[in-house]
């Protein structure tokens, strides 16, 4: 399968509608994985099904060797039933044991699946999404979300599947032994019902802003981390521990509320279970003195009884277990599962570029409160190269990312080769445009797989040419393992030229026919430039290329300068048509400070 057919596959295997709410989540998790579903459950039925037949077994053995008229028959019926209450407790462990690996089985696949669909999910989000999150804090979103399907599958099924099984039975058999019994059962069952479910609704509020802080709290610790070096050359190590602390400390007094509320659950799930027993004993005791109970009856109460008072106790820390991993994933669903900002449209067809023309034609944008552009006219025809030139806060980088589509425009059009970008989908939109961006962000990878990330299926030799045209190669044979050198988290094992070096050659290996350079030089030496520009200008051969940098220098032998200001074009021209025009390029060039243009 070639590497496009393969992206094709894995796109085409999660879709971008993926329920929002815990349970529809783990239903559509497990949409693929029901055989599992089905035989787990199955055998945590035929588990409680062989328990509670051991149990009835065992008042039957009671009654029967009671009324034995001989020491044969008593031993007989020991014999017997005994065999039966064997043969059901190996039943019961099978039961149990299958019901274990098919569970696992299924909970680590849900996992997996889980996973696989909120990264999916998240991926493609807009360039806004991102902006406005800390990337620990989206991951520990997702982790909340998918980490606890697995736990959740547990509890359904080893916890509450079981509990409500016991129960039912036991209703049935308090009931054959008595309609008194039963309905008392009943009755004490209904409150504890009435009571965990408010419980559960009013503490859940609390697990869902436990696990908000909580999430905050590690992509404040993500940030302080990523930024330890600014932190220690401005000696802020006690603010950010106070900043930290705050959030530390609303942390901790949101759990002690969700943890609490839970254990007072318990308590009360406690007393619940000690009048059930009172009251069932009462009946019992009524019973056995009007000669309307046998010894048999008793026993299997009192097996029921201890069986009921268990699920009683357990239930508080089963509904308090749930219900956290419930909010944890909810917080996480709500998070990551929000609309999405851009979308394709349901009829979006590829982008094919033949020549590679852009034409913005009365485009407008707002960003916030902000209008960046206003009716703006831009025609660049195919294989120019434009030069983007103006202060920060003229348009520059928003003219970038709205060609790319991480911002959807307000009014106008963007069109290449005539196709308007809106109508095209995303994907591929962005694999014909190469980014050479001002800060080159590389993968904790290898630098070999760094560069192939342009493209994923070239040969060592295509990768080792683009990187000597990158200048390159040389550094890379000088690091001890070559191409295989980790480059560390943002490739911080990498000096700024090395890295920016790296991300030119990846755009070079991906070969794209509309180029965009923000700033690609920027992080190199003036010795490291110059060596550069060779290779820069023969990757622009053939290409439409929008290329922007503050160092007007390295823009001067661009076919066309386009220079903005508040998001308008104020000057349209030749590097040697505008120095002579007096106009604002002519301006910034006599005054840019060693090579650079002034802020």
């Amino acid at each position: 399968m070639t590497n496009q057919a393969t992206k094709t596959a894995n796109q085409a295997a999660y879709s971008v509608n993926v329920p929002n709410t815990p349970l529809r989540f783990l239903a559509y998790v497990c949409r693929n994985l029901k055989g599992y579903a089905f035989w787990a459950v199955l055998g945590v039925v035929v588990a409680q099904v062989a328990e509670f037949s051991a149990i009835y077994a065992i008042s039957h053995l009671v009654d029967q060797f009671n009324s034995g008229i001989s020491k044969d028959m008593q031993m007989q019926t020991i014999v017997f039933w005994g065999s039966i209450f064997l043969a059901l407790g190996i039943l019961d462990r099978v039961g149990w044991r299958a019901s274990g690996f098919l569970g696992i089985a299924l909970a680590i696949k849900a996992d997996a699946v889980a996973f696989k669909e909120l990264y999916s999910y998240v991926m493609k989000h807009s360039h806004s999404y991102f902006l406005d999150r800390f990337a620990g804090a989206i991951s520990n979103k997702i982790s909340n979300a998918a980490g606890n399907i697995a736990d959740l599958i547990f509890r359904i099924m080893w916890d509450i599947i079981p509990v409500v099984m016991s129960i039912f039975v036991t209703l049935w058999m308090f009931s054959s032994i008595s309609w008194i019994m039963g309905l008392v059962f009943f009755l004490v069952l209904s409150c504890v019902f009435f009571v965990n479910l408010q419980w559960v609704k009013s503490r859940r509020p609390l697990v869902v802003a436990y696990a908000a802080v909580s999430s905050k709290f590690r992509g404040a610790g993500v940030d302080l981390l990523s930024n330890i070096q600014t932190t220690r050359q401005y000696t802020n190590r006690a603010e950010e521990l106070n900043h930290l602390s705050d959030i530390i400390n609303d942390k901790v007094t949101k759990d002690f509320k969700q943890a609490y509320k839970g254990e007072w659950l318990m308590v009360v799930n406690g007393f619940f279970g000690v009048f059930l027993m009172s009251a069932i004993l009462f009946v019992v005791y009524v019973m056995l003195k009007n000669d309307a109970a046998t010894a048999g009856q008793l026993v299997l109460v009192l097996l029921l009884l201890a069986r009921v008072g268990h699920s009683f106790n357990i239930m508080g820390q089963i509904m308090n277990s749930f219900v956290r991993r419930y909010g944890e994933i909810q917080d996480g669903l709500e998070e990551v599962l929000i609309p999405y900002e851009i979308v394709d449209k349901e009829d979006a067809k590829d982008l094919k570029v033949k020549d590679g023309n852009i034409d913005w034609n009365n485009v407008t944008f707002e960003y916030g409160p902000n209008r960046v552009f206003d009716n703006f006219n831009l025609s660049i025809p195919a294989g120019q190269r434009v030069g983007l030139v103006g202060p920060s806060g003229a348009g520059k980088t928003t003219f970038v990312s709205l060609m790319l589509r991480q911002h959807d425009i307000q009014g106008g059009e963007i069109l290449i080769d005539g196709q308007n970008i809106s109508e095209i989908t995303q994907d591929s939109l962005r694999s014909s445009i190469a980014v050479v961006p001002q800060e080159p962000l590389l993968f904790h990878r290898s630098i070999r797989e760094n560069i192939a990330y342009g493209k994923p299926e070239a040969t060592e030799e295509e990768i080792k040419e683009v990187a000597k045209k990158a200048q390159a190669h040389d550094f890379i044979m000088e690091l001890p393992e070559g191409y295989e050198t980790m480059v560390g988290e943002r490739g911080v094992k990498l000096s700024g030229g090395q890295k920016q070096r790296v991300a030119i050659a990846r755009a070079m290996l991906k070969d794209a026919p509309i180029l965009v350079l923000d700033e690609a030089t920027s992080a190199l030496d003036s010795e490291s430039e110059v060596a550069i520009q060779t290779a820069l200008q023969k990757l622009m051969e053939g290409k439409t290329v929008v290329a922007i940098a503050h160092r007007l220098s390295t823009l001067r032998e661009m076919d066309r300068l386009i220079v903005m200001e508040d998001g308008k074009i104020v000057e349209d021209g030749t590097h040697s048509e505008l120095t002579k025009s007096s106009g604002t390029y002519s301006r910034l060039w006599d005054h840019q400070a060693g090579g650079f243009l002034p802020e």
